[in-house]
């Protein structure tokens, strides 16, 4: 098998016209494709730097096989004898490369607009806009999903069973390891604190109470949260940002399948449903943590700590946790789907779309537990 002839070329000029025979194969993947040499095409004397050059031809006689690499050659010396004014006639070229030059334009891009930076108060407004735009568009998702909720309670949404155990697993029993092991850990941590700082008090026997409201009214409901917000929400948002990039939600809406059913419905209802009992199977496992260490340091019987953990938690304190998680679930599965919603459809936006929600839902998540905050203290709770 004989090796491929070289791509080649030269310029012939003959009074005022000029002649450039092209030779070999011009295959842009083999990396010999000639670039335009200026030092010979600028040559006052047979380039196209001579004052008397009026018009160039072609020979493509003795031309082989070709590609866009003979297209990107003869382009750019198009240009060059567009600059030089300079006829570039096409008709010794091959037909097809005739039609693909035709496709090009000679003219350099127009250059980029000076990019003006807006005002301040401008740019607040915009960010101000789009903040209460995006609140509109969460609460009519929110509204919507409530509404819809309603009517699968009814067996009148579109939602599949399977999709919705799917989802309780994957939001309750699959992530009930690392639920134990964050809420043993925090329980554990608190105990040893309380025990140490308690103990130069002389009132060490309230590590209990500590321990216990501590667990119950905030680190339980929080925590958990935080971690559903980077473990649930945003493999929500990822899988329907995935979704959107295939136009499988695209396809959804042509064969007229509501998607907030088939897709978000399942997932805020599986989240919101798991997330109570995440807290109180949180609060029992932190509270055991904390009496291991508790027990492992103090002199205190193990039924005492447990009746002072009784006493300092009524059922109220179960309660408030028990509505701050469903609060947080809720939000969290919203958001995280939203995210997705909007998402672009290339695979970066996918990840982006993951760390928006999983930003979102812990921002969130601690923002909210603000609000109840406040709330509680209102209401003398």
């Amino acid at each position: 098998m004989t090796d491929p002839r070289p791509a080649e070329f030269a310029l012939l000029q003959d009074g005022t016209h000029a002649t450039m025979r092209l030779s070999g194969e011009w295959v842009g993947q083999s990396g010999q494709t000639p670039h335009l040499a200026e030092r010979v095409l600028l040559e006052p004397t047979g380039g196209l730097g001579s004052p008397d050059l009026r018009s160039i031809g072609f020979d493509t006689s003795g031309l082989g096989r070709w590609d866009s690499g003979l297209i990107a050659f003869l382009w750019q010396l198009r240009r060059r004898a567009s600059e030089r004014r300079i006829a570039f006639d096409e008709r010794g070229l091959p037909e097809p490369s005739r039609r693909l030059l035709a496709l090009l334009d000679d003219a350099p891009p127009p250059p980029l607009p000076a990019q003006r930076r807006s005002p301040l108060l401008g740019r607040l407004g915009a960010a101000s806009i789009g903040a209460l735009t995006g609140t509109g568009e969460l609460s009519s998702l929110l509204g919507s999903t409530t509404l819809r909720a309603g009517a699968a309670s009814l067996g009148r949404a579109k939602m599949r069973t399977h999709d919705l155990l799917d989802n309780l697993y994957d939001a309750g029993p699959a992530a009930l390891l690392i639920i134990t092991v964050v809420n043993v850990l925090v329980g554990a941590i608190l105990a040893f604190v309380g025990v140490v700082q308690l103990r130069r008090l002389a009132a060490d026997s309230f590590v209990a109470n500590l321990v216990g409201l501590a667990l119950v009214r905030e680190m339980v409901p929080v925590m958990t949260a935080i971690i559903m917000a980077g473990r649930t929400g945003g493999a929500y948002a990822a899988r329907i940002a995935t979704m959107q990039g295939n136009e499988e939600i695209d396809a959804l809406a042509a064969t007229g399948i509501p998607v907030g059913d088939y897709i978000v419905l399942p997932a805020v209802l599986s989240l919101t449903a798991m997330m109570p009992v995440l807290y109180l199977y949180g609060c029992m496992v932190g509270i055991a943590g904390g009496f291991v260490v508790a027990i492992s340091m103090l002199d205190i019987t193990p039924l005492a700590y447990l009746q002072q953990t009784r006493a300092a938690l009524p059922v109220g304190e179960f309660v408030f946790g028990f509505a701050k998680s469903i609060a947080f679930g809720l939000m969290i599965a919203v958001t995280s789907c939203r995210i997705g919603m909007q998402a672009g459809r290339s695979a970066a936006d996918v990840g982006s779309a993951a760390t928006s929600a999983v930003v979102v839902g812990i921002v969130g998540t601690i923002a909210l537990d603000a609000v109840f905050a406040v709330v509680a203290n209102a209401v003398g709770h």
